[in-house]
């Protein structure tokens, strides 16, 4: 059984930084698309950053929002992706979802069928 776990959420002053983790189990994700969503009180969840093999190219794709504040990055041998945060604001307030098995198309990331259960980042004013 596949399972993201993902973790490193909390309470941070704006400006400071925050490293998420999302820790995969039940098979090996190191050749796999995988990315960050986000999802604020009262929004949809909206994408923020991915990267990966597909088709043979290699893909890194960032929110406009996040350009230049985030990077993500994956470790193999503990197939486990992260993602740095800088920089933060209040408005970066969301639970924070990995997810796993995704696809480019068009230099976009599409999800893909698996989801860890988040994990909240509040930035404080």
């Amino acid at each position: 059984q596949v399972q993201l776990v993902e973790s490193g959420g909390g309470l941070v002053q704006a400006g400071g930084s925050m490293r998420l983790s999302c820790a995969a189990s039940g098979r090996t994700f190191s050749n796999s698309a995988m990315g960050w969503f986000r999802q604020a009180p009262g929004k949809e969840r909206e994408f923020v950053a991915a990267f990966g093999w597909s088709s043979g190219i290699y893909y890194e794709d960032y929110a406009d929002f996040v350009k230049g504040r985030v990077t993500i990055s994956r470790d193999n041998a503990k197939n486990t992706v992260y993602l740095e945060m800088n920089t933060l604001k209040p408005e970066d307030t969301a639970v924070y979802y990995c997810n796993a098995d995704g696809r480019f198309y068009r230099g976009r990331y599409n999800q893909g069928a698996y989801w860890g259960q988040g994990t909240q980042v509040t930035v404080s004013s």
